[in-house]
């Protein structure tokens, strides 16, 4: 049957799926289109993704052997300290003992500083004796000095 022949409902049909096929074909281009486009971000993220995820894998594993070498560091270390603990402990006792010596000696001091108050008073009337001996000596100074000074003038020497 050639084209002419066919009745008006056959190439109306034939239009709607030449139409439908010319648009399914425009759907599929559009399709491929959106797909490279989703393929260009896609592939490039996820491959992002998992270099950050090996990276984030290699930062817990590191993170993972320093906490080791941490450990086994504080673990020697509490050892030294128990150790240092049980000298400070025997040492704590000899202070002790040694501020109980001190005790008794400063109680003796205490004693013997009883005994120097007497001494305190006998040292206040000693000097003010002695204030009272440079006040005279100030006085006799001057009571002898100008006449001294008078006389001086006629020595030779």
């Amino acid at each position: 049957m050639s084209e002419q022949n066919q009745k008006p409902e056959e190439s109306a049909v034939s239009d709607d799926i030449s139409r439908l096929a010319c648009a399914l074909e425009a759907d599929q281009l559009r399709s491929e289109l959106s797909q490279k486009r989703w393929e260009l971000i896609i592939y490039p993220s996820l491959f992002a993704f998992v270099l950050l995820a090996l990276y984030g894998f290699y930062l817990v594993y590191n993170l993972q052997k320093d906490v080791h070498y941490l450990a086994i560091s504080v673990d020697s270390n509490m050892t030294t300290l128990a150790s240092n603990m049980q000298n400070i402990s025997q040492n704590m006792g000899q202070l002790t003992s040694n501020v109980r010596a001190m005790t008794v000696s400063l109680d003796s001091i205490d004693k013997k500083v009883g005994t120097l108050e007497p001494m305190l008073a006998n040292m206040t009337s000693l000097t003010q004796s002695a204030q009272g001996m440079n006040i005279n000596m100030h006085r006799m100074n001057r009571d002898i000095g100008r006449p001294m000074r008078m006389m001086n003038t006629f020595m030779p020497w």
